[in-house]
């Protein structure tokens, strides 16, 4: 069971780490090149897509599995692979704080300027929204990456 739940640690942040990598080496380099009046209604849509299904499976997974894994005992497991497994989950729990506190605050604020009454310009709701959330998202993308080498060293024999 342990191996198990340290496998599954590991598949579930690197498979999170990796959707984090994506947004931000293509799909938001993608969107920048659009027009305020393209990126804001493109950007808000995938803010209602995204949070769906699998994501929601796999982002609760990165935290669940490394603190499972965690939390059961294993024989020979050192204690070098207990402190990997131990900063891997520190790195995925600071990358939720991060999406919590700092980029979902951002998507309800974009959704709500679309109801907002006057409107805003989309260029200031871009310019409120795209840089700071750029930001936010590179380093949730560094923390999701950092768990997932952490625990991919923790899977290592002699760990």
């Amino acid at each position: 069971m342990p191996t198990l739940l340290l496998a599954l640690a590991v598949v579930s942040t690197g498979l999170y780490a990796g959707f984090m990598l994506i947004f931000l080496t293509g799909i938001m380099p993608g969107l920048a090149r659009l027009t305020d009046e393209q990126f804001v209604p493109a950007m808000r849509r995938l803010n209602e897509t995204v949070p769906r299904g699998i994501f929601l499976v796999v982002f609760l997974a990165e935290v669940a599995f490394p603190a499972a894994a965690l939390a059961v005992p294993v024989d020979g497991r050192t204690g070098t692979g207990t402190w990997l497994v131990l900063a891997g989950l520190v790195c995925a729990a600071l990358n939720h704080l991060v999406t919590i506190t700092g980029n979902i605050p951002l998507n309800n604020a974009l959704a709500a300027s679309e109801k907002a009454t006057p409107p805003a310009p989309d260029s200031e709701v871009r310019t409120a929204f795209e840089a700071p959330w750029n930001r936010l998202h590179l380093y949730r993308t560094l923390l999701a990456a950092a768990a997932f080498v952490l625990l991919v060293c923790a899977a290592l024999p002699g760990r």
